[in-house]
């Protein structure tokens, strides 16, 4: 499962575009990681739970969910108590923490509010080669351990 999901990661990493992620409910292991492989979160507050569980599992941690989880979560603390205490956050902890972006009640809410993030970020109307090198650039020792090539320059055509 370790080795079949990189390649996800790596793909999500590069991808010439914005990405949301929408968290419905629960996220672990894989499905927490998968979520922070995209450029913003929004989870639920009556059901989303973030959590690490190979602590628990007695399961090694993968090189590249460290350095991912390093790439994306500021609060060393945050990451001790995640990676290392299996903590189990929901969405106001999650925000605090700085690990999503919003929070919002229901299945309804959180949809429409990923709906109306990716229609922002669509009109932006943003050169995809240019925000997907800008992306890698943000994270080179995730790109590295994902060999993904950093900076590489696109320029945008006119």
């Amino acid at each position: 499962m370790v080795q079949s999901f990189q390649p996800i990661v790596a793909e999500l990493i590069s991808l010439p575009m914005p990405t949301i992620a929408v968290v419905q409910g629960h996220a672990a292991a894989a499905g927490f990681a998968l979520a922070l492989c995209h450029d913003y979160v929004l989870m639920r507050s009556d059901k989303g739970v973030l959590y690490m569980s190979e602590v628990d599992l007695g399961l090694p941690l993968p090189e590249y969910f460290g350095v991912l989880f390093r790439a994306k979560v500021g609060s060393v603390s945050a990451r001790r108590d995640v990676l290392l205490g299996g903590m189990k956050i929901r969405g106001a902890e999650a925000v605090r923490l700085g690990i999503v972006d919003g929070v919002h009640e229901g299945e309804e809410e959180v949809k429409e509010a990923g709906m109306r993030l990716g229609e922002e970020l669509g009109n932006r109307k943003w050169d995809g080669g240019v925000y997907g090198e800008m992306r890698k650039g943000l994270y080179p020792e995730l790109c590295g351990v994902l060999g993904l090539e950093v900076g590489k320059p696109v320029l945008p055509t006119l």
